[in-house]
């Protein structure tokens, strides 16, 4: 009787011990669900250009009457904006004061924020990431040691103003690495952990504990599954804690809307990360497709397509995980871009409209 009771109470151990391990992952998983069904999709426009071109005197406009650019974009659904910030720029507007005056504004405006280190006086992407000349002579371990300080201190910057990034980008389309040389991959992938590493700590040294931006990898292969697999397997390998992927994706350098279909599952199965088009644009008149057939024609109209297309495609992605789309540099001085949002008088093109029926009620 003894052994038939002790069997009894073991065996009912076990069974409430194996339902509530079973409990307990069903609740896990009904969590990261819901998490991920909850999170806010990210409806955003790089505007670094747009305070150079209002402080110049360029009006934006929706049919033919002037309004602020930031109010333009709140009102058709726009939740997100994405500044760059270069360390030490000489012929570009977008230094620290700069971009805190803009950041400030667009908080203000209800817009959360997306603060992009490019750490480099200038552009910096997959041709070119040149190294501030601040820096320039330091040794590996001085760089280091200056991404984190010189990032600990930004942050704090944009704290004391009331501008906190919701998210940052520890630099900019930075599949080939970046601060070239010392950081350039695939020759010194251990220099550009490093130096990862460092804006990630940086970042982290700067904010308060409640505080925390996530923060976002970007590289420039929104269509390349061979090229995303590669550096983001081989970025993990190094133990780089982040939360966001993040993507470029113009058509006519990174591949056709199915191979950036393909990537965006790929990406959602694999890295289980949200994923973030951070880059995106499509001409308004003939400028990239004069010599091939378009996937959609170069007009206002075409356009308008574009974005609607990719973000169906965002939308769609497994789990949840694709998480927004920032369209680049739709605000500059007097229409000089065929990327643009807004025509050379200053009147904003049909593509402003994409949101309205997600945002509108």
């Amino acid at each position: 009787m003894k052994y038939i009771i002790s069997t009894y109470f073991a065996c009912s151990y076990r069974s409430q011990s194996i339902t509530s391990i079973f409990v307990i992952i069903i609740l896990v998983l009904v969590l990261k669900t819901s998490v991920l069904s909850g999170q806010e999709y990210a409806i955003g426009a790089d505007l670094s250009f747009l305070k150079n071109a209002e402080d110049k005197g360029f009006h934006f406009k929706e049919n033919d009457t002037a309004k602020p650019g930031l109010l333009i974009f709140k009102e058709h659904g726009y939740n997100w904006i994405r500044l760059r910030l270069f360390h030490t720029p000489t012929d570009l507007p977008n230094n620290l004061d700069y971009t805190l005056t803009l950041a400030k504004k667009a908080k203000e405006s209800g817009f959360k924020f997306l603060l992009d280190f490019h750490y480099s006086d200038t552009w910096a992407d997959p041709g070119k990431q040149f190294t501030p000349s601040a820096w320039t002579g330091m040794s590996h371990n001085q760089l280091v040691n200056a991404v984190f300080e010189y990032t600990r201190e930004t942050i704090k910057a944009f704290r004391r103003a009331g501008a906190m990034p919701e998210m940052v980008q520890i630099g900019n389309e930075v599949i080939n690495g970046m601060m070239w040389p010392d950081g350039k991959i695939p020759s010194n992938w251990d220099n550009f952990a490093d130096l990862i590493k460092a804006g990630i700590n940086g970042v982290n040294a700067g904010c308060d504990s409640m505080n925390r931006p996530k923060i976002m990898i970007h590289i420039d292969q929104g269509g390349n599954r061979n090229k995303t697999k590669y550096f983001f397997d081989k970025l993990l390998s190094y133990g780089i804690d982040f939360d966001f992927i993040g993507q470029s994706y113009y058509p006519w350098w990174h591949g056709s809307l199915l191979d950036l279909r393909s990537n965006m599952i790929f990406m959602a199965e694999t890295y289980k990360k949200p994923i973030i088009l951070v880059e995106v644009a499509y001409c308004s008149s003939p400028t990239e497709y004069k010599g091939k057939p378009a996937p959609f024609e170069e007009s206002p109209a075409g356009q308008k397509e574009f974005l609607e297309e990719v973000n169906r495609i965002v939308m769609n992605t497994p789990d949840n995980l694709g998480a927004g789309i920032f369209w680049w540099e739709p605000a500059t001085l007097g229409g000089r871009s065929t990327r643009d949002f807004f025509d050379e008088n200053g009147n904003v093109l049909p593509v402003i409209t994409v949101f309205d029926k997600y945002t509108r009620h």
